[in-house]
């Protein structure tokens, strides 16, 4: 609901990205008064009267978080873009789990969720199937000195949908730093890791030490109903 779709921030002068931040702030003011004063309650009333921001916890003087918060990055260009047909329910049918990449470093579970669409539909659900975090999408074709560290990595804008979710960023965000150090350790390169099976199993042992999950059980038994449901 209060997604911002005047411009981007990206193509336009400095000006005018002070002014759509601007307005970008005052959507989101404008829903917090919605919900204290005109918000439909269970009991009938309207509006939670006591509902505040916490700018003495954000260190802002509106209340409202210092920075805006993006939904979709520029993405890096990667050895393996995600797509559609890997993780989404729609396409794999009679199947429980997404593409099952042998380079995961990660997991994650969301369905895929866009909006705007291109076609000025407010919002697209698309259901997807429980996910990896494949290694080829975090390693870029070109550049060699250049990581991602969240919701940069190769996906489409499709598939973004599913992996920008927070959990999953935090999760690719890790796994890169455990490559920095893995690389650094070893003298290799990003690339050099992810085409040689030797490295990428001794990466990954690497990361099941330190706690991370690469995979899912196969035989996993989704609660019905839940229409958003994330990984521990």
């Amino acid at each position: 609901m209060i997604d911002y779709l005047e411009g981007d921030l990206h193509t336009c002068t400095e000006a005018e990205r002070a002014e759509r931040l601007t307005e970008a702030r005052q959507l989101s003011l404008a829903m917090v008064y919605w919900l204290q004063t005109e918000a439909s309650r269970p009991d009938g009333g309207a509006g939670w009267p006591g509902l505040r921001l916490r700018g003495d916890l954000l260190g802002t003087v509106n209340g409202l978080a210092k920075a805006a918060y993006i939904r979709e990055s520029r993405r890096i260009k990667a050895l393996y873009t995600i797509r559609e047909q890997d993780v989404t329910a729609n396409l794999r049918p009679n199947e429980a789990l997404a593409e099952r990449y042998e380079d995961s470093v990660g997991i994650g579970y969301y369905r895929i969720d866009l909006h705007p669409s291109s076609g000025g539909e407010n919002y697209i659900d698309v259901p997807s199937l429980p996910f990896r975090i494949p290694l080829r999408a975090l390693i870029p074709v070109r550049i060699e000195n250049l990581l991602p560290a969240a919701k940069n990595i190769g996906t489409t804008h499709i598939t973004n949908g599913c992996y920008r979710l927070h959990p999953v960023e935090w999760n690719i965000g890790e796994a890169v730093g455990e490559l920095v150090a893995f690389c650094l350790e070893r003298g290799v390169r990003p690339l050099d890791v992810v085409t040689s099976q030797s490295l990428i199993a001794t990466f990954q042992g690497r990361l099941r030490q330190h706690g991370f999950e690469l995979s899912w059980p196969e035989d996993l038994d989704l609660a019905e109903g839940d229409p958003h449901p994330l990984p521990h």
